[in-house]
């Protein structure tokens, strides 16, 4: 098979090309920008606004078949170079490569890995915030196995330890009984709190139900929330606040029927708490809250944070916290959060399945983790399928490092560096991202990819492995408005030493800018990059709306160390 490899001396040019304009809709920009940095504490919104294209398959489906890359075969030299230049632009120096770390596993992670408890035993039935009550700062009090129903959110005091040795199980739904037959439906009158507004954006904004809270599952089974009582069928339930009624479409006989209540599970603004070993679940947290919400100096470790509302592990004003070792899964949004917290990091977590309830998958809160005005590292984790981005730093995130993580199969874009800076990615492996055909995604550079920077300053990505995503790396410039050091802007970016694969469907790398935000030359770079390609001839680049194939790409400045390959 044909195999070829470009590879020359070491040359940086960058050459500016012709402006194509975004079709984005600035008005909404504008209107998002100003939801995220004034809303409520906790908030980590900032929705990057991808065009609105129709699904071509159900909302929030991810393409089970995403394109594949070939093992290179053996590399030889090309005789058909362009000449090299002098270089315009010096090689990024940055901060310098950190220690490469192996991403988790999914069994060295949650309360199997918690360690012993001692202290004050909280039994079942018992009321564990009487008992945090009654003890003093930096005690610990540990659940005893078994379910713990939680009424009241449990805030401990500074420096205390709330963990588990015993895989207790910390639950805030209700169960549900009296059920009777309603023509093809079962129906329970009495549970419902009264109506109340909604929040977010959901994938379907039509119905727009994705953000009421509470969940409801039948047999420890997640039931499928509908809009109406027409729409009741087996494995969904409606819920009738007018009426105080829901109505299941599965017969609840014999089987266990619960309803998530209790908004949080353990919340406190004191320092130096340590949350170990528990499993946190069905809490009816509103949109962008957590079912867990840490504070400065907390240790969270080795939980199990799964099928609750909202988002399930949140920081707040959690500076210096660390997160690791949990296990964070299908919960109704988004796996963890961070707002406003600085130095924490977040290591060797497994971070799956989230955004169960219908958040809007492209350009909304939802899917793996999300970050906002934070820094920190977030290092070694697994990310796998979620519906929605894998790790995304939006709105003046300043400092962050996203290194050796393996982030597979989520709907979006793998990573999105978005209207931040000082961000450094590196060693992480990035395949499979951004097959979401849902309402905004699509397959254009302007949709993100494998890693997408947007809108940032000061950016070094470096020694990843992208491949089989939707698109390779997308670099993007656009109109963002203002932020805590000035204006967003695209610049010091810099692409190095990655291997990135694209051998199918319309996957492509490169840069793309709205008009008002051309890009001075010399501010990206790629360099040293290893692509690995179907063959030479395919135009798998673009340089602001100009489509490249290898050669055009080295022609345009790019890369010009890089090496291209087939096989």
């Amino acid at each position: 098979m044909f195999v070829a490899l470009i590879a020359v001396a070491l040359a940086v040019v960058t050459v500016a090309y012709p402006v194509i304009s975004h079709h984005k809709n600035a008005a909404s920009a504008e209107k998002s920008r100003e939801t995220a940095q004034n809303g409520p504490s906790g908030s980590a919104v900032l929705p990057s606004k991808h065009p609105t294209a129709q699904p071509s398959k159900a909302p929030g489906t991810v393409s089970s078949k995403p394109p594949t890359v070939a093992p290179p075969k053996k590399v030889v030299p090309s005789n058909k170079l362009p000449a090299t230049t002098k270089p315009t632009t010096a090689e990024p120096t940055g901060t310098p490569p950190s220690r490469t770390e192996p991403a988790i596993g999914e069994t060295d992670a949650g309360p199997a890995v918690a360690g012993p408890c001692s202290g004050v035993l909280i039994k079942p039935g018992q009321n564990a915030q009487a008992v945090v009550n009654s003890q003093p700062a930096g005690s610990t009090v540990c659940f005893a196995s078994g379910l713990h129903r939680i009424s009241q959110t449990i805030r401990p005091k500074a420096n205390m330890t709330i963990a588990s040795s015993a895989r207790a199980v910390l639950t805030g739904s209700v169960p549900l009984t009296g059920w009777a037959k309603s023509g093809t439906r079962w129906v329970n009158h009495g549970a419902l709190p009264s109506a109340y507004g909604k929040a977010g954006q959901c994938e379907d904004n039509k119905a727009n139900i994705c953000s009421l809270r509470e969940q409801v599952f039948l047999g420890g089974t997640h039931l499928t929330r509908v809009a109406s009582l027409a729409g009741v069928k087996a494995g969904t339930f409606y819920a009738d606040y007018a009426a105080n009624a829901i109505y299941l479409g599965s017969n609840p006989a014999g089987k266990p029927v619960e309803m998530s209540k209790t908004a949080t599970a353990i919340e406190s603004n004191q320092p130096g708490v340590t949350v170990r070993g528990l499993t946190i679940e069905h809490f009816a947290s509103p949109a962008q809250a957590g079912a867990l919400v840490s504070g400065p100096n907390w240790t969270v470790k080795a939980n199990e944070v799964r099928w609750n509302k909202s988002v399930g592990l949140m920081l707040v004003k959690a500076n210096n916290t660390k997160v690791e070792r949990n296990l964070v899964h299908h919960n109704g949004q988004l796996g963890v959060g961070q707002y406003n917290s600085l130095k924490a990091n977040v290591t060797r977590n497994v971070i799956t399945y989230n955004n169960t309830d219908g958040f809007w998958i492209a350009d909304w809160e939802s899917g793996g983790m999300k970050s906002t005005r934070s820094s920190g590292t977030v290092s070694a984790n697994l990310i796998r399928s979620n519906k929605g981005v894998g790790f995304w730093a939006d709105v003046a995130d300043d400092g962050r490092v996203i290194s050796s993580n393996k982030i597979t199969g989520n709907a979006a874009d793998g990573i999105r560096f978005e209207i931040s800076r000082n961000g450094v990615i590196e060693n992480n492996t990035i395949t499979g991202n951004g097959f979401g055909t849902g309402r905004g995604s699509g397959t254009s550079l302007w949709d993100g990819g494998g890693i997408n920077v947007n809108t940032s300053a000061n950016v070094t990505v470096r020694n990843n492995t992208v491949s089989g995503n939707v698109n390779g790396v997308s670099i993007q410039s656009r109109t963002r408005g203002d932020g805590p050091w000035g204006r967003y802007l695209l610049r010091n970016v810099h692409v190095t030493g990655n291997t990135i694969g694209m051998t199918g469907g319309t996957q492509a790398t490169g840069m793309v800018q709205n008009s008002g935000a051309e890009v001075p030359a010399g501010q990206l770079t790629f360099s040293a990059n290893t692509y690995l390609l179907d063959k030479l001839a395919a135009q798998r680049f673009s340089k602001f709306g100009t489509k490249l194939t290898a050669i055009g790409w080295r022609s345009a400045g790019l890369d010009t160390a890089g090496s291209f390959s087939t096989s």
